[in-house]
């Protein structure tokens, strides 16, 4: 239970649900109710394809390339090290992200399901947490499942999202998201340290 809930809190820190609120109220504003829940709940779905492809092959493709574990370990850590780095120190995931939005008319897949939802970080974490080297079939459907939630979890969020906006703003959802960078952070440093670690074992 406590790893379950360790991988959820991980899962909601790099994939910051509330940091896409802004991101959404921006690029849907000129929109109707209707077209922005069809934008909510579209979004949602191809983030979530998107996540399950790079669980299922992302780690075939490196493997592929002859990436070591370690050395995928130490180079995820330190790709989701700056990510959180970016959220902790950067403008922030919401402001960041409104600037890209240029077509307001097409803006389901860009930018929000890529790169809000299903960011690089989001990306790298959910390969880092399937490893086929590390966990079992069985834990790496648990935490498709738990990707699944945390989608979920996004997408009840944004179809909300004015009243979450009105409760929390704009500010405390920025404060939010570097908190959220902060997790990430530890999480990052750690993968670094676990490859590091293995990798002098092996040469030993």
């Amino acid at each position: 239970m406590t790893e379950i809930l360790t991988t959820i809190l991980f899962l909601i820190a790099v994939i910051d649900p509330l940091g896409s609120v802004p991101v959404y109220l921006e690029a849907t504003k000129q929109l109707s109710e209707r077209h922005k829940k069809k934008v909510a709940i579209r979004a949602s779905i191809v983030a979530f394809a998107i996540l399950l492809f790079f669980i299922l092959v992302g780690q075939v493709i490196l493997e592929g390339m002859d990436v070591t574990l370690d050395a995928f370990q130490i180079s995820g850590g330190v790709i989701l090290f700056l990510f959180a780095l970016t959220m902790i120190f950067g403008e922030g995931k919401p402001q960041s992200e409104k600037h890209h939005i240029t077509d307001y008319k097409h803006v389901t897949i860009f930018p929000m399901a890529i790169p809000s939802i299903a960011s690089p970080g989001a990306i790298m974490a959910v390969v880092l947490l399937t490893d086929n080297h590390i966990y079992s079939v069985q834990q790496q459907a648990i935490t498709t499942f738990l990707v699944l939630v945390v989608i979920a979890i996004t997408m009840t969020i944004l179809l909300a999202a004015n009243v979450v906006q009105k409760r929390i703003g704009e500010y405390g959802i920025t404060v939010i998201s570097k908190v959220m960078g902060l997790i990430l952070a530890s999480y990052a440093v750690q993968s670094i340290l676990s490859g590091l670690r293995d990798f002098f074992v092996i040469l030993k």
